[in-house]
């Protein structure tokens, strides 16, 4: 990473020495100014957390269900469900846990799939239930 301070510290210093007009001149690098080696690497990658009690078969209102089955690989999970009253509005979906549920794309958009309450689905057949899970208004599961 030495080579990466040394061509940061001559690009800084050819800005400023370039004698063409500039808006903003470019500052002097300092201590504070150079980047470490640390701020560029990239961000490691999100581990996928379990969402593993939340695998077997969830109901819906009129026909609607959903059926987490867990896969192979930690933190990933299929998503089977039938998710409107459309015969199209149907299918499988791969699934990773996240702090925030189980982030899926179907072909509605990216979506979480989150623990909720049934007063919190939207769906007055589901109100009382505790033990549900909710993609978006209107769109809740829960145990039997």
């Amino acid at each position: 990473m030495k080579w990466f301070h040394a061509s940061l510290l001559l690009a800084l210093g050819a800005g400023a020495c370039s004698g063409g007009a500039q808006e903003e001149a470019v500052p002097a690098a300092t201590p504070s100014a150079v980047a470490t080696a640390e701020s560029l690497e990239p961000a490691p990658a999100t581990q996928a957390v379990s969402r593993d009690e939340w695998v077997g078969r969830w109901i819906g209102v009129e026909g609607l269900n959903l059926t987490v089955t867990k896969l192979a690989e930690a933190g990933h999970y299929q998503l089977e469900m039938q998710y409107g009253t459309d015969a199209d509005m149907a299918g499988t979906y791969e699934g990773v846990g996240t702090p925030e549920g189980i982030a899926f794309t179907r072909p509605d958009g990216a979506q979480v799939l989150r623990a909720s309450s049934g007063d919190e689905t939207g769906l007055k057949y589901l109100a009382g239930k505790t033990d549900c899970l909710t993609v978006k208004d209107g769109e809740g599961y829960c145990r039997q």
